[in-house]
């Protein structure tokens, strides 16, 4: 299937985004979701931005396939604080290896975008921290490092109003717009046409997260409807810890592993997967 939209999944580590890039797709992202819970806290803005940094520098050196990087796509939540330590998350994230950023328009403590009870900043202070942000992309890679706004308006005030904030977030120097928590296809391609008949080369990203307000739709479906970026932010960590407490549900009840050893990525497969040869010098793969 080739599109024009590139799809995302998530990588909740370095490892998650070696895979991402090896099974052929053209980006990934960073959840500050998957990133909160892997520690096991909440994805409510308790960890710091060096930790972010952290996460997000070991994931770019890990995302490359064959023919080199892929972008990634981090999730900066609220910028970490006010308009200052926004212009400093952008510089981190830039040097981290970022391809771009989004920061949304929730009051802290945020909460997923996809829960009730959320609470927005007034617009012109979401304003300022985008043209902060902006101002921040062009003084550390001039320009490169995309910005994003992300807007959570739609479960709060309605669409009208997430409409009107991702045009004003446009007019601060946005260059992408992120709709959260849009409840139907309908929904996606009324946000789209008409922010498009007002900013016609702003750039579109839809979160195709499960198990939320968003119903599944296809990668197919998002690209005839104009969006360019289809992030799947927390799919790899779901996966994985499913398949993690039905193997450890086994190993408990029968006391071996037997059952689900086909369940698992063999030693080569890992192997492969770092590029590694044992007896052999080991080289960053695609650096």
């Amino acid at each position: 299937m080739k599109t024009r939209c590139l799809a995302a999944p998530g990588a909740f580590n370095a490892l998650a985004a070696r895979l991402v890039a090896r099974a052929g797709f053209d980006a990934c992202y960073v959840s500050g979701a998957a990133t909160s819970v892997s520690t096991a806290v909440p994805d409510i803005g308790i960890l710091t931005l060096d930790h972010f940094t952290r996460v997000i520098r070991e994931i770019c050196a890990a995302a490359h396939d064959a023919q080199g990087p892929i972008p990634v796509i981090a999730d900066a939540d609220t910028g970490f604080g006010e308009a200052e330590m926004v212009r400093r998350t952008v510089i981190e994230y830039n040097h981290a290896g970022a391809a771009a950023l989004h920061i949304e328009d929730q009051a802290f403590p945020k909460r997923c975008g996809h829960l009730d009870g959320k609470t927005l900043v007034p617009i012109d202070h979401a304003v300022e921290k985008i043209q902060w942000a902006a101002k921040a992309s062009r003084d550390c890679s001039d320009g490169r490092l995309i910005i994003c706004a992300r807007t959570d308006a739609r479960s709060v005030e309605g669409m009208d109003a997430a409409i009107d904030r991702a045009k004003a977030y446009i007019q601060a120097g946005a260059e992408m717009i992120f709709p959260e928590g849009l409840e139907s296809e309908d929904e996606f391609a009324t946000f789209a046409s008409t922010l498009r008949a007002a900013a016609p080369s702003c750039l579109l990203l839809a979160n195709m997260t499960e198990f939320g307000k968003t119903p599944i739709i296809n990668l197919q479906r998002f690209d005839r409807m104009g969006y360019n970026l289809v992030i799947y932010p927390v799919t790899t960590l779901r996966v994985a810890m499913g398949a993690v407490s039905s193997a450890l549900a086994a190993l408990k009840r029968d006391g071996s592993v037997a059952s689900f050893l086909d369940d698992m990525q063999t030693r080569q497969e890992l192997y492969d997967a770092i590029g590694y040869t044992p007896g052999q010098p080991w080289e960053i793969p695609g650096r």
